[in-house]
């Protein structure tokens, strides 16, 4: 059930964790991902093992790509992976671009182009099983919202949410706030 949450008690965490290194990816056939992954989203692709890669682009959090051959594998829409680009055109570039290689790249699904939790985006299925999420959004990703109290809802129980999205856009922000955009 979706609710407001509220802080731990605890002030220190029990775990002195740095830094969240990686998340782990299927892959059906390591050799057909890593053209995938090179050749369609320009990442940079490292060898670790017979039946491993480690991806990135643009930071130093990485994916461990690890062969499994399960074809049946269909990672959950809501645990997608975004990539962003650097504006609304560039998205509609990439869906044209996607939907032109589709079959070459057995690309299994691709949403249409839509404005959706304060970002302009589309969903892809890839090869593997693998949703991604394509969007424009603001530079550094949601790291945004770390910076901005106001749209922090842990403990909000004085607000009526059910027409909200999975991530708050500028509009809500500003009507939780009180203020207009």
């Amino acid at each position: 059930m979706a609710r407001i949450t509220e802080r731990s008690i605890r002030t220190r965490p029990l775990i002195n964790i740095t830094f969240i290194s990686h998340g782990t990816l299927d892959s059906v056939n390591l050799q057909e991902s890593r053209r995938f992954y090179e050749e369609v989203f320009g990442f940079e692709v490292v060898q670790l093992s017979k039946v491993s890669l480690l991806v990135r682009k643009g930071g130093a959090h990485t994916y461990v790509v690890v062969e499994t051959g399960n074809e049946d594998h269909k990672m959950s829409l809501m645990n997608h992976n975004g990539i962003d680009v650097g504006s609304s055109e560039e998205v509609d570039r990439a869906h044209e671009i996607l939907n032109t290689v589709k079959e070459e790249y057995r690309i299994r699904q691709i949403h249409p182009v839509r404005h959706q939790h304060g970002a302009y985006s589309f969903y892809l299925l890839d090869l593997d099983g693998n949703w991604w999420e394509i969007l424009a959004n603001r530079a550094g990703g949601y790291s945004y919202a770390y910076d901005d109290p106001g749209r922090d809802l842990t403990g909000r129980h004085d607000l009526l949410l059910s027409n909200t999205d999975h991530v708050m856009d500028d509009e809500t922000a500003a009507r939780v706030r009180g203020t207009v955009l």
